[in-house]
C-alpha cells in the first residue's frame, strides 16, 4: 500500500511519462533491487578491496581508467 503522498507522487509520473502505474512500480523496484544487491556486493569486497589500498571510488576509477 502506497501513501497519500507516494501515491500523487506515482500518479503525476504516470500522467507526465504516459505510462502505466504497474510499469513505474515494476522498473522502480526492480532498480531498487538491484541497488540492494550492489550494496551487499560492494559490503562483501570491501574489506579485499581496502587491503589492496583501495580506499575510495577515485582510487578505484585510477586504475581502471
Amino acid at each position: 500500500r502506497l501513501d497519500a503522498e507516494l501515491e500523487r507522487l506515482l500518479e503525476r509520473v504516470c500522467r507526465e511519462t504516459g505510462r502505466t502505474r504497474s510499469d513505474v512500480v515494476r522498473e522502480a523496484l526492480r532498480r531498487q533491487l538491484m541497488l540492494l544487491s550492489f550494496d551487499q556486493l560492494r559490503r562483501q569486497v570491501l574489506p579485499f578491496a581496502e587491503a589492496r589500498g583501495y580506499l575510495t571510488d577515485d582510487d578505484v576509477i585510477r586504475d581502471v581508467s
